[in-house]
């Protein structure tokens, strides 16, 4: 079963909810992975100490001219939607950087004068957190494009993880790379809190779900700071509060020690456990192993 722990903003705790779950599934006796797909800025590390034990490279396959001339007839240039190929004469010059992988100018060129191999964009991290399996991705310095990497980590995450339980700690906002993150999942936990702009960005989160058509439910983190709006909002939707977590200076200190918070706060561990009922009763209901 796949929970992808998703957020319309940054900020929310995704992270902390993502990783606290994790480490009390396997302390309760379960099987975990979590995956860190956040891979612009992954700090899943930081809270689970793990021990990695392989990196793999993670690859997109881009065109390259493979003879020494063509014909000129600019087709490749031309079914291009992203200018990352063009025809100079009889020579043809491929931007890799804006390439997006489709194949469609090795097809259209009808020379055979195009190739295709495979570029590196980013690497995937392998280990073992506390009997937590670990699967991080991490894009390389200078790439402009997120996405193909984390398609590539939850594929390999959901194949590694077999028939546990795995846990995808989501880039925040509702681009690309959140929707890569989730279009696959079981469930949809949306991590908000009860203040305008998260009220704001948890509407669009929510349609992102819709569009995907996931199972949701939510979290509100913070819950006392703000107002009763996003509550509200997410009755209104018929979306499952998991959990109201209240502001806790102690999480915000595990945090900052980079500490699983559920080592700290009785009071959000009970949270957590009370996160982890739910999403065990639905794996198990799907036939999961415990």
């Amino acid at each position: 079963m796949i929970i992808s722990i998703t957020s319309g903003k940054g900020g929310t705790g995704k992270t902390l909810i993502s990783t606290n779950l994790a480490a009390y599934l396997v302390r309760s006796g379960m099987e975990a992975t979590y995956a860190d797909a956040d891979a612009e800025e992954p700090n899943g590390h930081l809270f689970l100490n793990p021990v990695i034990v392989r990196e793999e490279p993670s690859n997109v396959t881009v065109p390259y001219f493979k003879v020494e001339e063509c014909s000129g007839c600019h087709a490749c240039q031309k079914i291009c939607s992203f200018n990352a190929i063009i025809n100079f004469g009889k020579k043809v010059t491929v931007f890799e950087d804006l390439c997006h992988g489709c194949g469609a100018c090795v097809l259209a060129c009808k020379e055979n004068s195009l190739g295709e191999k495979k570029r590196e964009t980013g690497k995937i991290s392998y280990g073992n957190a506390g009997g937590i399996n670990f699967i991080s991705g991490r894009l390389n310095i200078g790439e402009s494009r997120v996405t193909p990497l984390i398609e590539d980590v939850v594929k390999k995450s959901s194949a590694e993880s077999n028939d546990s339980l795995l846990i995808i700690d989501s880039p925040p906002g509702t681009s690309c790379s959140a929707m890569a993150a989730a279009h696959n999942c079981d469930l949809m936990i949306l991590v908000t809190e009860p203040t305008p702009f998260g009220l704001h960005d948890l509407k669009l989160a929510v349609e992102m779900g819709k569009a995907l058509n996931r199972k949701m439910a939510a979290i509100i983190n913070r819950s006392d700071l703000g107002t009763d709006d996003t509550l509200k909002y997410l009755n209104k939707n018929n979306i499952e509060i998991l959990a109201t977590i209240p502001f806790d200076k102690e999480i915000a200190v595990c945090g900052a020690k980079g500490r699983l918070a559920i080592d700290s706060s009785e009071q959000f561990k009970n949270e957590i456990a009370s996160i982890a009922e739910h999403v065990v009763g639905l794996h198990i209901g799907k036939g999961g192993n415990k």
